[in-house]
């Protein structure tokens, strides 16, 4: 029997490194001196087995993308009172790219809001962005013609004739699910912008309420397609549009500068925004300062919270880069 050889002695473990602290971005700031009574964090949930719809959809989406000179930041969150009730988020929204790139291709973001006392708003909200991304696709060529020449009265034929479709699609399912049209409620704001860098005109069209906001030479425009004028075909009152029994869009061409921030939102965010200094200060130095903030970082930013806005919010930012 031999002997084993001797254990190799041991290596020495080198002192850990201190870790860095990791950083925290804690709680949405908030207006005024004290936070609103919610809770900022999601809570309740929806059963699966009463709604399974419902019970799908998260708390919280967060998007982006980024084409040349232009960047994108989306987010649309669960407001406080529906957190707080264990209901669904009826806001959605949307950011793709519809064209080709032969023809010309175009960012398409879009912005949805459920109709409160309409059963399944929440369904309808995330139906309108998915079909109207899909028909809008299709027309790209059209739209971009229209956008290219700044034509308004053919970007309107087409944006009413896209609006109309998605109206008869969404009613077509709320019947064959069982529901009348109306329980699918839902309003849609839509930017069409051109990826052709020589192109700034960008296209807007919009059902029902929300907001389309500029900020330029870090001063806020909050009505920048002047739907709140009562001469306009825009008018804004409590008894908004909706699909899917509207059938008309309201539409704008907008003209935009290298800087430009412009930002496409539902109620939750438009009307706080318009209402509350604090807000605008607070959004006008996260988003105006020339560099665009991550998408978690823009997240946070967009709950700035005010007391007794407790809607869902959605929004989609477009940041214009050098010409």
């Amino acid at each position: 029997m031999t002997d084993s050889a001797p254990a190799a002695e041991p290596k020495p473990v080198a002192a850990p490194v201190a870790a860095q602290p990791v950083p925290l971005l804690g709680d949405p700031r908030h207006s005024g001196k004290r936070p609103p009574s919610y809770a900022p964090i999601p809570q309740g949930l929806r059963s699966a087995g009463e709604d399974p719809a419902a019970a799908v959809l998260p708390d919280i989406v967060v998007d982006g993308a980024a084409y040349g000179p232009l960047t994108v930041r989306a987010a649309s969150v669960r407001g406080d009172s529906h957190r707080y009730l264990g209901e669904p988020r009826q806001d959605a929204l949307c950011v793709t790219r519809i064209g080709g790139p032969d023809s010309g291709e175009l960012l398409l973001l879009a912005v949805a809001d459920g109709v409160g006392s309409a059963a399944r708003s929440h369904v309808g909200s995330n139906e309108v962005c998915r079909r109207a991304a899909a028909y809008l696709d299709r027309v790209a060529d059209s739209l971009l013609g229209a956008l290219r020449s700044g034509d308004l009265p053919a970007f309107t034929e087409l944006a009413n004739e896209a609006v109309a479709s998605i109206a008869v699609l969404l009613a077509d399912l709320a019947l064959r699910e069982g529901h009348r049209p109306e329980a699918y409620a839902t309003t849609l704001r839509i930017l069409l912008v051109p990826l052709d860098p020589a192109v700034r005109t960008r296209g807007f069209m919009a059902v029902g309420d929300g907001g389309t906001a500029l900020l330029r030479s870090e001063t806020w425009h909050l009505d920048v397609t002047h739907e709140e004028d009562p001469e306009a075909s825009g008018m804004i009152d409590t008894r908004t549009a909706a699909l899917p029994l509207a059938r008309t869009a309201v539409t704008r061409l907008i003209s935009c500068l290298p800087g430009d921030v412009l930002v496409l939102s539902t109620d939750g965010l438009s009307t706080p925004l318009s209402g509350d200094q604090e807000m605008r200060d607070f959004l006008r130095e996260a988003w105006g300062s020339g560099t665009v903030p991550g998408p978690a970082d823009f997240l946070w930013q967009s709950q700035f919270r005010v007391k007794s806005y407790d809607d869902d919010r959605s929004a989609a930012v477009l940041w214009e880069g050098p010409a």
